[in-house]
């Protein structure tokens, strides 16, 4: 379990540059395998991922405790999935940064400065370790509708992801009210659907 010792409001945030910069000095795992941002455990992540020639980048809400060489349940499902889809490696991002296992324990206030650096976080697998065109697996589940500031973080992901032609693919049913599942109880074969309506899917996040 990981429950947040405060808002992320009092800390001291590293920025997504400095933070990568930083990245594969520890000496707890492989660099050239996983790529870990910020590379220690914190109060927030923005990347952890295996490294691929074709990778696929998935979005949840927020990162619980996984870690290089310590994958959690959802990670393990997201792994499974990526490569049953044709993909060779992976990176989790998460609409919000914070890590907290339960999502009841996220920030109650929206922090603009830990959102701007995880919106940093997606341009870079955009533009540098992700081939075009990306796919883009929304996997956030109901979860979204835990905190209002969280359709945002999604709607600016959607916006980043347009600058750079990324197409958003879901896995598993979608909920009644539209939501993406969560990787979490997913069979390890379930396919990739298109999700061309995301846009109007988020207009209808109340």
């Amino acid at each position: 379990m990981h429950v947040p010792a405060s808002s992320t409001q009092q800390l001291s945030i590293l920025s997504f540059e400095d933070a990568l910069s930083g990245s594969g000095k520890s000496s707890d795992y492989d660099p050239g395998k996983w790529l870990y941002v910020p590379d220690f455990y914190t109060e927030y992540r923005y990347i952890l991922g295996l490294r691929g020639e074709r990778p696929l980048i998935c979005v949840g809400v927020n990162p619980s405790t996984a870690a290089p060489d310590d994958l959690d349940n959802t990670l393990k499902s997201v792994d499974r999935i990526s490569r049953s889809n044709g993909f060779d490696g992976f990176f989790m991002l998460n609409l919000y940064a914070q890590r907290a296992t339960s999502p009841d324990d996220m920030d109650r206030s929206f922090n603009e400065a830990l959102h701007r650096e995880n919106m940093s976080a997606l341009r870079y697998l955009l533009s540098v370790c992700v081939p075009p065109p990306a796919c883009i697996w929304a996997a956030w589940g109901s979860v979204i509708e835990k905190r209002p500031y969280l359709r945002r973080c999604a709607e600016d992901m959607i916006s980043v992801g347009r600058e750079f032609g990324a197409r958003w693919v879901t896995a598993g049913a979608r909920s009644k009210k539209g939501h993406p599942h969560h990787p979490l109880y997913l069979k390890k074969d379930s396919p990739l659907d298109p999700f061309d309506d995301i846009s109007d899917y988020c207009r209808s996040l109340s």
